[in-house]
C-alpha cells in the first residue's frame, strides 16, 4: 500500500459538483470555501523583499538574528509572552509543513498518541497518521485518555472560530506539563479575534511563567496576506525548539532568505494587521446578518476568518443550498465526525464578492 493510501481522501475533491453548480450561476462563483487571502500583500512586505533578493547564499534553519528578534519582539510587544531568547524560536515553510510534520520531527511513532480538537483543521490528524501515532478527539482535558505524547490545541479555531478561555488554556497546560506532554497551540488566527480576547500559550497569566513542553505555533499568511511566501514560525520551549531545529536542518527544511527578511518588516508593522482585520470584521458582519436574515445559526465564530453556520440540517444540504445560490462554501465534514451538520463560510474574499454573496443571501 502506497504512503497516500493510508491518509484520508483530500476533501476538496468532493466539493466538485458544488463547485460546477454554483459556477453556473449567471453572476459567477463566489468562493468562500477555501480560506486563502485575496487582498495585497503590503507594501513594506515587497519591499523588503525586493530589496533582498540578492541572495546567493544558503539561509539559516531558524532565521537570521534580525528574524529572531523580531519574532521575540512581536510575541512579547504584542501578546506579552514570557522573556524569550535566540533559541526559543525557530522558522517554519509556512505553518501546515509544522502542523503536518510535528510528530514526525518530535520522533512519534506506533503506540503514541496525539490528541486534536473534536471539530479540527484536517492537517493534525494526518500528521499523527504519518508518524503512525494514534489520534483521539476530546475539547478539555478532563476528557483525555492516558498519557499522550503531543496535544494539539487551537484558538481563534478553524473552522469554527471558538476562542478558548483563560481558565481552559491554563488548564490544558497544567495537564500537559503533569503528563510530559508537548502542548502545542495553533495560534495563526490570533490576530483575528472579534467577540472575546485572543491569548498566546506563552503568555505568564497562562503558563504561570514556565513554558516546558509549550510550542506556539504563528503564521504570516492570514495576518499578512503572506500564504505565498510560505512564511511561518514557532515559538516556546527551548528544549524542543532546539530539537526541530537540528532535525530541520538535516532535512532543508528553510525558509528563503528573501522571505525571512520580508517576516521581519511584517512583524515591525502593526498598521496592515489593524487594516486587515477591519476588512475582514466588515466583511463578518454583513456576511453574518444576511446568512441569519436566510435562515441560517451561526454557532462560535468569536474569532478567525469564518462563520460557522448552520440550517439544522446535514451540511452536504446547506452546501447544495448555497450553490444553487452561487456561493461554494466548505462541508463541515471536512473538520470530523463532530461537524456534519454545519458549513464553513469564509470572508477571504474581495469586497465585491461578498457583496455579491450578500445580495443572493438576501434576495
Amino acid at each position: 500500500m502506497s504512503l497516500s493510501q493510508t491518509l484520508p481522501a483530500f476533501p476538496w475533491d468532493t466539493l466538485a459538483g458544488a463547485r460546477a453548480l454554483a459556477g453556473s450561476h449567471e453572476g459567477g462563483i463566489v468562493d468562500l470555501s477555501v480560506g486563502t487571502p485575496v487582498d495585497p500583500t503590503p507594501g513594506v512586505v515587497r519591499e523588503a523583499l525586493e530589496a533582498a533578493s540578492q541572495a546567493p547564499g544558503y539561509p539559516a534553519v531558524w532565521g537570521t538574528s534580525a528574524l529572531r528578534e523580531a519574532i521575540i519582539s512581536y510575541l512579547r510587544g504584542r501578546w506579552g509572552s514570557v522573556e524569550l531568547g535566540e533559541h526559543n524560536v525557530t522558522t517554519a515553510i509556512g505553518t501546515k509543513e509544522l502542523v503536518g510534520w510535528l510528530p514526525t520531527l518530535l520522533a512519534l511513532g506506533p503506540g503514541d498518541s496525539v490528541v486534536l480538537p473534536r471539530i479540527a483543521y484536517p492537517t493534525y490528524e494526518v500528521g499523527a497518521l504519518m508518524a503512525r501515532a494514534r489520534t483521539q478527539r476530546c475539547d478539555d482535558p478532563d476528557e483525555v485518555s492516558g498519557s499522550p505524547r503531543l496535544i494539539w490545541i487551537n484558538s481563534p479555531a478553524n473552522p469554527h472560530g471558538a476562542i478558548a478561555p483563560l481558565e481552559l488554556l491554563r488548564r490544558w497546560v497544567r495537564f500537559a506539563q503533569e503528563h510530559g506532554a508537548v502542548l502545542a497551540a495553533d495560534e495563526c488566527y490570533a490576530e483575528f479575534a472579534y467577540d472575546a480576547p485572543a491569548r498566546t500559550i506563552l503568555d505568564p497569566a497562562v503558563n504561570d511563567g514556565d513554558i516546558t513542553g509549550l510550542l506556539a505555533v504563528q503564521s504570516l499568511s492570514k495576518r499578512s496576506n503572506m500564504a505565498g511566501y510560505r512564511a511561518g514560525f514557532v515559538a516556546g520551549d527551548a528544549s524542543i525548539v532546539d530539537e526541530l531545529t537540528a532535525v530541520r536542518k538535516h532535512l532543508g527544511m528553510i525558509v528563503p532568505a528573501p522571505v525571512q527578511t520580508a517576516m521581519v518588516a511584517a512583524l515591525g508593522d502593526q498598521r496592515h494587521v489593524d487594516e486587515q482585520r477591519a476588512r475582514y470584521a466588515a466583511r463578518r458582519a454583513r456576511m453574518r446578518a444576511a446568512l441569519e436574515r436566510a435562515g441560517f445559526r451561526i454557532d462560535h465564530s468569536e474569532g478567525s476568518l469564518y462563520l460557522w453556520a448552520t440550517q439544522d440540517g446535514p451540511g452536504r444540504e446547506s452546501i447544495d443550498w448555497l450553490a444553487g445560490r452561487g456561493i461554494l462554501a466548505a462541508p463541515g465534514d471536512f473538520y470530523g465526525p463532530h461537524a456534519t451538520d454545519h458549513v464553513r463560510i469564509s470572508m477571504t474574499a474581495t469586497d465585491e464578492r461578498i457583496a455579491a454573496a450578500v445580495n443572493r443571501l438576501t434576495a
